[in-house]
């Protein structure tokens, strides 16, 4: 089962509705759910809650690092409570899924991702779930720093949300170990379609009649 939530961030009010915040906002979303508050603890320099869930102790954690330094938080929680990578799941903002889309994966490159540059260093491995939460990509690689330092525009941040909310439907098989049927329910949810616009009938006239 998953033993550690992270959600990924940089903290502060600057940072709050920032695109590179979509894995607080994840994590946000599962303390809800489970009912818990995310309190600070320098021993893991991040927000923290525990629970228990099925008698196994259950930790949410958002580093507030910066996002570069994520795995500086992540490494000491795990390793302090011996959690292995395989019961680890982190929340992200992803560039190269759309907005109102997500995935999960198990292990794989990071992609360029800064925090989890930094977990896989700090963990020493790569085998840990990854939830990525698209964000849509600027177009331009020179625009990355910015697009993903800002907030995202009304239809993408209720796009991101819908997808949150629906990755939350997995929660529960995260908990329970069954990671096959998680990923299912993730990879099916997809956002619904636009309605196709109807359309356009031109307007008949009618015939003028002739008189006799």
């Amino acid at each position: 089962m998953i033993r550690l939530f992270v959600g990924l961030g940089n903290p502060g009010p600057d940072y709050e509705q920032t695109r590179h915040n979509a894995g607080f906002w994840w994590l946000d979303a599962v303390a809800r759910e489970l009912k818990v508050s995310l309190m600070p603890d320098k021993s893991y320099h991040g927000l923290v809650a525990r629970t228990s869930v099925h008698g196994q102790s259950v930790w949410l954690l958002a580093p507030q690092t910066f996002m570069n330094l994520s795995g500086k938080s992540v490494a000491a929680l795990a390793n302090f409570f011996k959690i292995t990578p395989q019961e680890i799941l982190v929340a992200h903002d992803d560039l190269d899924i759309t907005p109102g889309e997500a995935k999960l994966k198990l292990g794989g490159s990071h992609a360029g991702h800064n925090g989890l540059r930094d977990i896989h260093a700090q963990l020493g491995s790569d085998q840990y779930w990854r939830l990525r939460l698209g964000i849509g990509h600027p177009g331009n690689k020179a625009d990355v720093l910015h697009w993903v330092l800002k907030k995202p525009s009304i239809d993408h941040r209720i796009a991101i949300d819908q997808a949150v909310d629906r990755t939350l439907k997995a929660l529960p098989y995260f908990l329970s170990g069954d990671l096959e049927q998680a990923t299912r329910l993730v990879h099916t949810s997809k956002p619904p379609r636009p309605n196709k616009p109807k359309p356009d009938i031109p307007e008949t006239s009618t015939p003028a009649v002739s008189g006799s």
